[in-house]
């Protein structure tokens, strides 16, 4: 279904149909069973939301659904329901529950069973609730009904009194439905009733539903039903279920420009990035002795990235869309990515420069459809007559300034002049090099004095620091010859040397010196002889390694940390003359996806094993894994074979 603004048209109404107390039971009877809908712990017979918006935005919905338990598994899932909410901009109430018994029975779970507690968290303690309703004496093949209304929504302006629930773009009204389901549902439906004023725009993603809208009297009724959806069945490291399977998205903001002017002027008018004497002083502190802008912009972020603590503690008046201000993120040294990217901005203002907000989404895409589709607040700088993105958030002990794991990823600006919705470029994979180098000795007893390093930049510069920086000082020697007993219990440290995790001022590299047993196996009359491409530590760091090239096919698109360059280079020297009995033959792959090259070389006594994988973006199409799935192929033939040698005189 295209994108469209709706003209107004009048059509006689058709209403729901609803389901009476009389043919309830007969519609848990005849939804069918475990051997109906194998794997599934229960069933969704309905799911049916019915919203009504008014002018102020503020909007009322109900919820009725009801469930089948299909397997002693659904009666562990289905013997409490808990429903979220955030009491700053959400009212959440359950209005009915009821257990359908398998033999007709029905049984009225009474309200005052409903249990109102502190939803757990982490990092972020905004005082998040949730209601619980237990359905006890739960048997196999029983219903649950349950009946909720709920007025309110996700973000908020903070006021007083139920003003605090009309949405901080005050007389607009938003909504994302998904239509996909990990428990198999055989009906859900979404109404929604707006006043004929507003003009609502719409997308139907990733498939199709019945849809039709009713103009009644003075506001108009949109309706959608999607019939038998099954449980969708993901890929490894497929992107998010949102950007890939049915959802709905409503809005009526005109546009992504309207927003950004909106989300410019209510941080403005708030006063969020007003800066103090004391923040004066702090910013003339760090850039001090800076020698250009782009140092100054550098410290004041990584400055940021590293004082400001996430973790959400303190609220002021605004909320959501609105950025607390920097004197207070100031002052407590700590927030969310929100108040990261404010006190940046901030601090960047304090020092002359103009910056401003930005909003985006980590982890899925956003659509054309202007629906808040947002989870992450960054910042952008005007540097060179260009804006900049900086991300205060992802970035402590990592060298960029903004983090390219967020590359090909939507965000909206809240800028003077408005902006539309842009996306990040891609990173260049030479820009996030991991590299390993072994220089490999086997001594006449069949000993192998080795010298390792690893070099990373970028990305995978952060991933190196990230073993040390997540554990206190003491343990980092420690924790490194863990990870390389790991590989090779029987080694023996003859050195280690590492650049200070912290010193981000160049890219972090490894070097450890080691000696190990029995390098090689003897056989009667060959040698094998392993790469130690199986053996890399710190391989989490690798963006392919947690990847199998047996999968031929992908129907979704997939996705990695980041793009990457991952150069290998081994040398082995034996200590006598040889010949390599095999030579794995390696193709050079080139695609949309990834590139490999590598070769195997014998020169006197030394074997030199080279290879490079280029890992191209973050966010791959299924086509792109052809060349990505034969460059793992590839590299793997190194990782999987033996060398096989046949001696020669000493």
């Amino acid at each position: 279904m295209k994108k469209k603004f709706l003209a107004l048209f009048v059509v006689v109404l058709i209403s729901l149909p609803l389901i009476s107390q009389n043919n309830i039971h007969q519609t848990l009877e005849e939804a069918g069973d475990s051997r109906d809908y194998p794997g599934s712990p229960y069933l969704v017979i309905f799911d049916k939301t019915f919203s009504k918006v008014m002018n102020s935005g503020l909007t009322y919905t109900t919820r009725k659904v009801l469930y089948k338990v299909l397997t002693v598994e659904g009666l562990k899932r289905l013997k409490a329901l808990t429903f979220y909410y955030d009491p700053q901009s959400a009212f959440v109430e359950i209005k009915k529950a009821k257990i359908i018994k398998k033999s007709g029975k029905t049984v009225i779970v009474p309200l005052n069973k409903v249990k109102d507690y502190p939803a757990p968290a982490r990092a972020i303690y905004w005082g998040a609730r949730e209601k619980v309703i237990p359905f006890e004496g739960l048997e196999v093949g029983d219903g649950v009904y349950v009946e909720t209304y709920k007025k309110g929504f996700t973000y908020a302006l903070l006021f007083q009194d139920d003003e605090k629930y009309i949405p901080p773009m005050k007389g607009h009204f938003y909504d994302i439905v998904h239509f996909y389901s990990s428990i198999p549902i055989k009906t859900k439906i979404y109404k929604v009733s707006v006043p004929s004023n507003k003009k609502l725009q719409y997308e139907f993603y990733n498939g199709t539903a019945r849809h039709y809208a009713h103009i009644v009297e003075d506001r108009i009724e949109y309706f959608w039903e999607v019939k038998n959806i099954k449980p969708y069945k993901r890929e490894p490291s497929m992107v998010s279920p949102s950007d890939v399977f049915p959802k709905l998205l409503l809005s009526t903001s005109p546009d992504w420009k309207a927003k950004s002017l909106w989300f410019y002027k209510v941080n403005e008018d708030y006063g969020s990035f007003e800066y103090n004497k004391e923040i004066k002083d702090k910013v003339n502190e760090i850039i001090k002795g800076a020698k250009s802008d782009i140092e100054k912009i550098s410290r004041l972020t990584h400055w940021v990235a590293e004082e400001i603590r996430y973790s959400g503690l303190s609220m002021g008046k605004g909320e959501g869309y609105t950025l607390h201000k920097g004197t207070m993120t100031f002052r407590d040294r700590c927030g969310v990515c929100k108040d990261k990217a404010g006190m940046l901005i901030t601090m960047l203002r304090a020092a002359g420069f103009k910056a401003y907000p930005a909003m985006t989404m980590a982890g899925s895409r956003i659509d054309r459809i202007p629906a808040d589709q947002f989870n992450h607040c960054v910042t952008v700088v005007k540097y060179r007559g260009k804006y900049m993105l900086l991300d205060p958030t992802w970035v402590p002990g990592v060298r960029e300034l903004w983090s390219s794991a967020e590359q090909q990823q939507e965000y909206l600006m809240g800028i003077p002049e408005g902006a539309d919705l842009k996306t990040t470029p891609i990173s260049p994979p030479e820009n996030h090099y991991l590299k390993y180098f072994f220089k490999r000795k086997i001594l006449k007893n069949g000993k192998a004095i080795v010298n390792m390093i690893i070099e990373g930049e970028g990305q995978s510069d952060s991933m190196l620091r990230r073993f040390f920086t997540r554990s206190q000082v003491s343990e980092w020697d420690k924790n490194l010859k863990s990870e390389i007993l790991k590989l090779f219990p029987s080694l023996r440290i003859l050195s280690i040397k590492y650049q200070n995790p912290y010193d981000i001022s160049k890219p972090m590299k490894i070097e450890v010196k080691f000696e190990k047993d029995e390098d090689f196996l003897k056989g009667k009359h060959l040698i094998y002889l392993k790469s130690y491409y199986s053996k890399l530590p710190l391989g989490y760091a690798i963006g392919f390694s947690r990847f199998s090239e047996k999968l031929k096919k992908r129907k979704y698109p997939f996705r990695t940390r980041c793009s990457q360059l991952v150069k290998i280079k081994e040398t082995i020297e034996l200590p006598f003359n040889f010949k390599l009995v095999n030579l794995p033959k390696l193709k050079k792959i080139k695609g949309s996806g990834a590139d490999f090259k590598g070769s195997i070389l014998k020169k006197g006594r030394r074997i030199f094993i080279n290879s490079t994988i280029t890992l191209k973006k973050r966010i791959y199409q299924p086509e792109d894994w052809e060349s990505f799935r034969d460059s793992l192929g590839e590299f793997r033939k190194i990782e999987n074979s033996f060398l096989i040698i046949r001696g020669g005189k000493k």
